[in-house]
């Protein structure tokens, strides 16, 4: 079936845009590609981790920018700019859905604000692009659900951009994780403080800035006046659009943790925290927040602070594994053991440097998966970015909630039906629908 027919049979128009209300199966148009094939990329959401991600697929052979698409227009014309002073011209849309119409494109960078992830990325794989998604890759744990699905029906190759799966240092520390000399290991703490993060001034409403489709930019988010305090970089710190530091930050490094202890779900989930350090500025995520996970065997403590950088081991972000023998440290710089002094056990590990570009192999992976068409050969599975996007997601339901939560694997939800139904999935705005499958 063909795009526009499909959009024509399956989506509503409200308020003017087009909204899924079902989908259908389709099959990929795309088969394995040669090393020679030309892949040609078309990224949405170009102002922040959208174009580096598109950047970083420019430096694989034999890929290419064709297409570019932002909500805002100056964002647009810079980046178009940047890339005309390289020798590059590319088309350009304000509309998502005119880039996903073009056939010449193969693959969609989604770099969006994370209320958008979802939507976005169900659109292009029913239009049978392969898909780089930024993380977290849903703004909810039904949305995180609905991707999975939408990957699983579509079977196109989609990669989540959490990049340090794919940095060589992180999966050596692992292995020594795993290797059992740490011993037993009875906590890991994740912790995240980032000094140059600090939600906006409180400034009052404002026209929306020329150039700017704020319409399109909300999506599904509930209708509010524009202001900048919101708006982009700033979109992090309010509930309508993203999860604070807990999903931004938290999905990569609680990666790390759960692989190191090959753990799924918690069994129970309790945070505490506020907006203790800047409690006049423009936000609604907490600058400082605490959460503990209770898993089979271990505990699993989750640490932020916005606006500060000295955070455990003074390391402004990394995950610690506490074992009986000695600790492992891990960051983005790098790995270190620090040994138990009563240890019988030699587990000492000097301090092994990182020594290579993730976001650059991690794109290298991506593209790889894609001329083979195989989404198996990804580094980051959306099934692998739901699931920890999950886990954050739960730190900041029992924040919300105020209530220690308990998780039932059997039915795969809490175990209070209140919680389920106020925060499994978020509601969506202006007619906009999240598909089932």
């Amino acid at each position: 079936m063909k795009r526009r027919n499909f959009i024509q049979n399956s989506l509503v128009t409200t308020t003017g845009l087009l909204l899924p209300k079902t989908i259908f199966s389709h099959t990929s148009p795309f088969g394995a590609l040669g090393a020679n094939d030309r892949i040609r990329v078309g990224a949405i959401g170009i102002n922040g981790m959208g174009w580096s991600d598109a950047m970083a697929l420019m430096t694989v052979d034999n890929v290419e920018i064709v297409a570019l698409c932002d909500v805002d227009s100056n964002v647009l014309e810079k980046r178009s700019s940047e890339l005309l002073k390289k020798g590059i011209r590319v088309r350009t849309y304000t509309n998502y859905r005119d880039l996903l119409d073009q056939k010449d494109i193969d693959v969609v960078v989604i770099g969006t604000p994370d209320h958008w992830h979802a939507l976005m990325m169900i659109e292009a794989a029913t239009a049978g692009k392969h898909v780089y998604c930024e993380k977290p890759i849903g703004n909810s744990i039904g949305e995180c659900r609905a991707m999975v699905a939408a990957q699983k029906h579509y079977g196109i190759v989609a990669q989540v951009g959490q990049w340090q799966r794919s940095q060589q240092h992180f999966m050596d520390a692992i292995d020594y994780v795993h290797s059992g000399l740490l011993g037993p290991i009875r906590t890991v703490k994740v912790w995240c403080y980032q000094g140059w993060m600090r939600p906006a001034q409180k400034v009052s409403n404002s026209p929306v800035p020329k150039g700017v489709d704020y319409r399109s930019w909300l999506g599904p988010a509930p209708l509010k006046e524009f202001n900048t305090s919101r708006f982009h970089f700033n979109f992090r710190w309010f509930w309508d659009y993203a999860g604070g530091l807990m999903t931004d930050w938290g999905v990569h490094l609680i990666d790390y943790a759960l692989l190191g202890m090959k753990s799924a779900i918690p069994k129970s989930i309790v945070s505490l925290g506020g907006q203790f350090a800047y409690p006049g500025h423009a936000q609604e995520t907490p600058d400082t927040l605490t959460a503990l996970y209770e898993f089979e065997n271990f505990n699993m403590i989750w640490d932020s602070a916005m606006g500060i950088d000295n955070g455990s081991y003074g390391r402004d972000h990394g995950i610690s594994f506490i074992g009986n023998n000695g600790t492992l440290i891990l960051d983005r710089g790098g790995w270190e053991v620090i040994e138990e002094r009563q240890s019988k056990d030699k587990v000492l590990k000097p301090f092994v440097k990182s020594s290579d570009n993730g976001l650059q192999k991690h794109a290298q992976n991506f593209i790889d998966a894609v001329r083979a068409n195989n989404p198996d050969l990804v580094n980051c599975s959306i099934q692998q970015g739901a699931h920890v996007a999950t886990v954050a997601q739960m730190g900041n339901i029992a924040y919300l909630s105020d209530q220690k939560l308990y998780w039932e694997a059997a039915k795969n939800q809490f175990t209070d039906p209140i919680i389920n139904e106020n925060f499994l999935t978020k509601k969506y705005h202006n007619g906009f629908v999240l598909p089932n499958f």
